[in-house]
């Protein structure tokens, strides 16, 4: 099935628009303004907007709060008659390192704690593209890491694999799922395994 809605995982309010958790968000914004969308509304829990022209696709930033986007992606559904397997939700992941994209069609939530609500919802089925917040430095408490700003060395390539993931977002639309992670889903040179001589 063709993706119908662009789901950004994060939370809202000032105080978390530029922090590791929510790359999610970061990416919609990033669309929207590609598409030039910008009549956000309010529904299903959600600030969204619909790009009318082309490809008709839902932008989706859930308002529940990261621990209950799940609540919101079903409401969408609900209301939408969208099977979940129509929704890409994008969503930060501090086990990938800063830069890295994984796009992928289904698969478990891991240890996030939105991906978990996201199943606990409505499956999962559902495409999601995660995006590697994982700095080089060591943190002592995991939710205070995420839900801080990326370190000034780390701006640019933050910036950068935002950039690349709304490209991503925007190749599984045209191409497919299978064909965009292809494309996109390399690993990164810094984590690339030296090769062996003989």
């Amino acid at each position: 099935m063709d993706i119908v809605a662009v789901v950004g995982l994060g939370n809202p309010g000032p105080e978390y628009v530029a922090t590791r958790h929510n790359a999610g968000f970061q990416v919609a914004d990033m669309l929207a303004r590609r598409w030039r969308l910008s009549r956000w509304q309010r529904c299903y829990r959600a600030e969204i907007v619909r790009r009318a022209s082309g490809r008709r696709v839902w932008v989706v930033k859930p308002q529940t709060f990261m621990n209950a986007s799940g609540e919101s992606i079903a409401l969408l559904c609900q209301g939408e008659v969208l099977d979940p397997c129509q929704c890409l939700v994008v969503v930060d992941d501090v086990e990938l390192p800063l830069g890295q994209l994984r796009l992928r069609a289904g698969g478990g939530a891991g240890t996030h704690n939105g991906l978990r609500s996201v199943v606990a919802e409505v499956g999962d089925t559902f495409p999601r593209l995660r995006l590697g917040v994982r700095g080089a430095h060591a943190w002592d408490d995991l939710a205070d890491y995420v839900l801080a700003p990326f370190d000034a060395d780390e701006h640019d390539v933050a910036a950068a694999m935002v950039s690349r993931a709304a490209d991503c977002v925007e190749a599984a639309l045209r191409l497919g799922l299978e064909r965009a992670a292809n494309l996109f889903n390399q690993t990164l040179q810094s984590e690339a395994q030296p090769e062996l001589g003989d």
